[in-house]
């Protein structure tokens, strides 16, 4: 349990928590019952929670993800006031605050690299200033852990931990994800994200974000990757943190209300192999019942 994190999605403005279609058992919980909420999951044990808005305020920058009074920097003030001991893991992108979609601006059809890293450097320090125990970049730019280092070392914030989407594919799995958070967009994200073929890439792209000054790399999806994550084990020391996604999650969710599967039992099986193949942690929708039931 100690080794699990489990991802929410928090709306404003609304009054009722709004459960997700495509995940069952998943909510998007108001922010006004946010405090309860976290209290209740602290309770039920859960040690780490990572963070997404669902904002009602986008622009094409995304820039309510800086505002220090914004959705970003509320959500994660409420959920530290409600548990202190709990770690507020903080994701740090823009696709849940632009009104296209993308992971930064668009310029000419593409995501200017430099802005975004810039804007990145941004959001970072205001998650870190409300409260967030860790920053973790998921836009898949170049560099964007050494602009955030830098923007949180010039803030005062040198101890800040980074925990980055270093392997994060261009995958099919994310699909319910974009509905929870409410980050559909025209187009696809394969010009910043990798090609779920290349594995070669997928290493790459982790040692330079470990030589960049991250401290923990992420490999997303978790099962489709296993082999990325035991290759990064062989390589690196740093932990290692796999993401067991919204569509690995849906597919189980939606197989075991067919009867196909044993939920508590695939649920330790996908998850035990996450680990076996190096993982350190692991974020998964199925955090909160693994807490509450101890399958």
């Amino acid at each position: 349990m100690n080794d699990l994190i489990y991802p929410i999605f928090v709306e404003e403005e609304i009054d009722a928590p709004l459960p997700v279609d495509s995940m069952p058992g998943v909510e998007r919980i108001p922010e006004k019952a946010l405090e309860g909420y976290v209290e209740s999951v602290a309770r039920d044990g859960v040690k780490a929670l990572m963070m997404f808005g669902v904002s009602h305020y986008k622009n094409p920058t995304g820039s309510d993800s800086w505002n220090p009074d914004g959705l970003l920097a509320r959500m994660v003030r409420k959920a530290k006031r409600a548990a202190p001991d709990l770690v507020i893991i903080s994701d740090t992108c823009f696709c849940e605050y632009t009104d296209h979609g993308h992971c930064g601006p668009v310029e000419h059809d593409q995501v200017p690299n430099d802005v975004t890293i810039e804007n990145l450097g941004h959001q970072a320090v205001v998650a870190i200033k409300a409260g967030a125990d860790i920053v973790a970049p998921s836009a898949m730019m170049d560099g964007q852990v050494a602009a955030i280092r830098k923007a949180l070392d010039a803030a005062g914030h040198p101890m800040a931990p980074i925990m980055a989407y270093s392997s994060k594919m261009a995958s099919a799995f994310y699909g319910p994800f974009r509905a929870a958070s409410g980050c559909d967009l025209k187009g696809d994200r394969k010009s910043y994200q990798m090609d779920p073929l290349n594995g070669r890439e997928a290493i790459r792209e982790s040692l330079l974000d470990e030589a960049e000054g991250a401290d923990f790399l992420m490999v997303k999806p978790g099962m489709p990757y296993l082999d990325i994550i035991a290759r990064l084990r062989q390589q690196i020391l740093l932990p290692i943190v796999a993401y067991q996604v919204s569509g690995e999650y849906a597919m189980i969710k939606f197989a075991a209300a067919a009867g196909a599967l044993d939920e508590p039992r695939i649920v330790r099986e996908t998850l035990g192999a996450i680990k076996r193949a190096g993982a350190d942690l692991i974020l998964t929708y199925f955090a909160r019942d693994i807490a509450r039931q101890g399958f």
